[in-house]
């Protein structure tokens, strides 16, 4: 059959459905580069082939350090117009909570912490729960995990946290001795571990999880009085659900994106996801009535003598049109709060509210808050111009635009007017470098030890034992240490388990990893072809 008797592939499409390039211009052959003859060579004016191969070898930003792989959706936030039975303006001035009934739409991005972005949903490791409201004041992010306490308390050590837990510059593979040596020196990460190698360590899914802020922050009345807040997203209709180890093992060996499709099929056949949002609210300063510092992310706030209020309810309801241009490029920050939110003086909040919109800049660009997803549902008006991928100007109407500075008396913007007393919290003290003087790195590792089920107690025996047994005999001992001085049998325990699977280690042939070893016990031989 001749070329002229193939029927065109556009014969019964409109002109709106023709291939273009970014230009506009329509593509007639988009199968073959212009050659010299038909084996080449290709010229270098092929215009349409140099656009298109230079964007794809652009179409990955660079990925994220940490929280690299992760699923989002939209939907809605509803607020109850109540914090438990007090009005919301008791606490806070911060528009989206004050009426009941009244919507905020929202993106949220959920994601796992430390493993790359095509790496399995099964590993154990923390979710990111970071969740994007679009309020009437401009955006709102809430940028936390589904543990509500965290490894570190203090920012400096963030880097080398993240460095001991990713691959081995060397090897490029994780090592369970790096993990643990980091943790064997920093006794404040005992009560993290205690939950991250339970069943806590893997959720099911990304819909049957938790989700909290991690850090204490303030809530601000229209009198400038403020009060400490933790803020917790709690399971509604679909409840909360774990994994043990060998039941991720199971799944991962059929599927690597179980949880990411499990959101998106859940939102399409209509099974929306939803969660409360409640919030445990301290007056604001140092406590020294509880045994730990309010403002240690280490540690629970106690729900007896600090309930959860509920607030709002956050359904999900829609899923991305597309992945990259939503959930790839959404970009969150600790700092990006509304008029009535405020920072208190976690330090790793304050450390983290830096680096998030830092990373931002320099993932997605200068201009990243431009991008749909990103920007805000309200008017934005800066003197912010420039920078790469610029694509529109923030100007306010009849902003005269020669006017990119404020105060100015020549048409440009002014300042808002305050929307209540500020805020401003008394500081008299040194200028330091001191840990938090009520560390308390164990106690409540031994409360949630203790208040874990048998069953669960178990499998966080079992997986430290496997996960320890790989280490030096120092990070044992200071691991063991610290299990002991959380709870006695919890250390024991432990110890009695690293012996057995250390054994079991030794038998199997110490020097080779067991998964490296038995994919070349089950590989099967071939000739070369």
């Amino acid at each position: 059959m001749n070329e002229e008797a193939i029927p065109s592939a556009h014969t019964n499409e409109t002109a709106d459905s023709i291939l273009t390039d970014r230009q506009g211009h329509p593509i007639s052959d988009n199968q073959n580069v212009r050659t010299v003859g038909s084996r080449g060579p290709t010229t270098l004016e092929n215009y349409h082939f140099i656009e298109k191969i230079t964007h794809f070898d652009r179409e990955r930003i660079p990925e994220r350090v940490v929280h690299a792989r992760g699923a989002g959706a939209h939907g809605v936030f509803e607020a109850y117009g109540t914090v438990g039975d007090q009005p919301p303006s008791a606490y806070t001035r911060a528009k989206l909570f004050q009426e009941k009934g009244k919507q905020t739409p929202v993106f949220v991005r959920f994601s796992t912490v430390i493993h790359g972005g095509h790496s399995p949903e099964t590993l154990r490791d923390p979710r990111g729960f970071a969740v994007k409201f679009y309020t009437e004041d401009g955006n709102w992010d809430l940028v936390g995990n589904n543990l509500k306490i965290f490894f570190i308390r203090d920012p400096l050590k963030f880097p080398d946290m993240v460095h001991a837990f990713k691959p081995d510059p060397i090897t490029n593979a994780q090592s369970m001795e790096r993990f643990f040596d980091f943790i064997s020196m920093s006794p404040e990460a005992t009560h993290m571990i205690t939950f991250l190698f339970s069943p806590w360590g893997i959720p099911a899914n990304y819909r049957q999880m938790q989700g909290s802020g991690v850090n204490t922050y303030k809530w601000v009345n229209k009198d400038g009085e403020g009060v400490l807040v933790k803020y917790h997203w709690e399971p509604l209709k679909q409840g909360i659900k774990n994994l043990l180890q060998r039941d991720a093992n199971e799944i991962q060996s059929t599927a690597f994106n179980h949880a990411t499709l499990d959101l998106y099929l859940a939102i399409e056949r209509g099974d929306y996801p939803e969660w409360e949002l409640c919030v445990q609210i301290m007056s604001d300063g140092e406590h020294p009535e509880l045994d730990f510092d309010p403002l240690d992310p280490t540690k629970l706030w106690p729900a007896d003598q600090f309930p959860f209020l509920p607030v709002g309810k956050m359904t999900l309801n829609r899923n991305p049109e597309d992945y990259f241009a939503e959930v790839e490029q959404a970009s969150f920050g600790t700092g990006v709060l509304v008029d009535g939110l405020d920072f208190s003086d976690d330090k790793l909040l304050q450390g983290r509210t830096f680096s998030y919109s830092d990373t931002q800049r320099h993932r997605v660009g200068a201009n990243y808050l431009q991008l749909p997803i990103n920007a805000p549902k309200s008017r934005v008006a800066t003197n912010q111009s420039g920078g790469q991928m610029q694509y529109r100007v923030d100007r306010a109407p009849g902003q005269n635009p020669h006017i990119n500075y404020e105060p100015s008396s020549l048409g440009g913007l002014q300042e808002a007017p305050r929307c209540g007393k500020e805020h401003e919290p008394r500081y008299d003290a040194r200028l330091v470098r001191e840990k938090l003087d009520r560390p308390n790195d164990f106690k409540q590792a031994g409360d949630t030890y203790r208040a874990f089920e048998e069953w669960e107690r178990d499998e966080l025996v079992a997986n430290l034992s496997n996960a320890l047994a790989t280490c030096t005999s120092g990070i044992r001992s200071r691991l063991i240490g610290y299990l002991t001085e959380a709870d006695s049998e919890y250390g024991k325990r432990v110890s009695e388990g690293i012996a057995a699977a250390a054994s079991k280690l030794q038998a199997d042939g110490a020097d080779r990893h067991p998964a490296v070893k038995k994919a070349e016990q089950l590989g099967h031989g071939a000739d070369p072809y």
